[in-house]
């Protein structure tokens, strides 16, 4: 696949309501971990500027890897009990909010950060009837805090959202360009998909989501695509229903 967007002109989009997954990583300095890079947030909020220029709903849930990770305290020597390194973990979903906020604004891109954690000083609680006017008015929602409950990835909670907010479609931005056979990094043999249905997963026991996030998914016929947003203008040829990474549905 290139790594170029080659269609000219501008794209049309092809979902009205968009649920996009960014890892915390996705603001780290190199799309890695070590805090949040204004560089990288800049250029996440940049795409997603064109996007929302689209008509296109959108509501982005975070995850806070690039700040703490719960599972760095999960050794049974930590002091720190795992309910609560989960909750520290969901605390730092809240920053890496906060920072998307604030660039989106500066692009003129109206938001709101909801938290499945109540801290009204700095963002609004989750309510789906609420966040469902918001996107309906055309503001980003930034979905933080997880579901508020330890022990449930931001996998779960992309689709526990995607599926509330009536999405279209699941979008887990990594940076791995799709679905493989086997991991491409240990195996170069390894087989890219571009199309899979839900029992093709279960069947050949491939990783997508975890299977919390998967079931939830599969239940309410959500599509998910997993595709590599450092690829150029990545989220908005995904968003256009153009050829990236691999979509996952019943069909």
């Amino acid at each position: 696949m290139p790594d170029v967007l080659t269609t000219p002109g501008p794209l049309s989009p092809a979902y009205n309501r968009v649920l996009l997954k960014l890892s915390g990583e996705a603001f780290g300095p190199g799309g890695k971990g070590g805090g949040i890079s204004l560089d990288e947030t800049l250029t996440i909020a940049t795409q997603l500027k064109r996007v929302v220029e689209k008509k296109v709903e959108l509501a982005i849930v975070v995850g806070g890897g690039n700040l703490l990770r719960g599972a760095q305290f999960s050794a049974k020597s930590s002091a720190i009990k795992p309910a609560t390194a989960d909750s520290m973990g969901m605390l730092a979903t809240v920053m890496n909010a906060l920072a998307l906020q604030d660039t989106l604004e500066s692009l003129d891109i109206p938001t709101r950060v909801m938290s499945a954690i109540a801290m009204d000083e700095v963002c609004e609680p989750f309510i789906r009837r609420r966040a469902v006017r918001h996107l309906s008015k055309g503001l980003v929602v930034i979905l933080a805090g997880g579901t508020g409950n330890p022990f449930v990835t931001t996998d779960t909670a992309a689709a526990l959202r995607g599926v509330e907010l009536g999405a279209d479609v699941l979008m887990k931005a990594t940076r791995v360009d799709g679905v493989y056979s086997d991991d491409p990094e240990k195996n170069p043999h390894a087989e890219r998909y571009d199309r899979l249905t839900y029992q093709k997963v279960i069947d050949a026991r491939l990783k997508v989501m975890d299977l919390s996030a998967f079931d939830l998914c599969q239940k309410a016929k959500l599509k998910i695509l997993v595709f590599d947003y450092k690829m150029d203008r990545a989220i908005e040829r995904a968003v256009s229903g153009l050829p990236i990474g691999t979509l996952v549905s019943h069909e």
